[in-house]
């Protein structure tokens, strides 16, 4: 029985140290997007497939916002734009940083990293 508490106990420090290190769920990649935008088809098809699968979007999970439709009311403090693709890096619904149109892939991952430095708690 000696056996089954530790393992109980491990398996709480573990869960504990998990959801501890676990990056926060309140930033958000907003990605400004509209119907024809040869850019945005680009970012689909070189990063799109990709970016939920790495560690970048698990920090700031992509979310897709379409400027011809209407505002969300919970980003009611980020201002609009009529470039696309543009990138809003959100916590808590505040703007951290913004990437106008998309650069290609080599140069995307980089500024983001930087975006991704100025979320509280990361960096400086």
């Amino acid at each position: 029985m000696a056996g089954v508490h530790r393992l109980g106990s491990f398996a709480a420090v573990l869960m504990a140290t998990l959801v501890w290190a676990a990056p926060s769920l309140s930033a958000e990649l907003i990605m400004l997007e509209q119907p024809g935008c040869v850019w945005c088809k680009r970012w689909n098809e070189e990063i799109g497939v990709v970016y939920p699968k790495t560690a970048e979007g698990r920090i700031a999970p992509l979310r897709r916002i379409d400027i011809s439709g209407p505002w969300p009311d919970d980003l009611s403090d980020v201002a609009r734009e009529r470039l696309t693709p543009t990138f809003v890096l959100v916590e808590d619904g505040v703007e951290v940083g913004r990437l106008r149109g998309y650069p290609g892939e080599h140069f995307f991952w980089p500024l983001l990293s930087d975006m991704l430095e100025k979320l509280p708690g990361k960096g400086s």
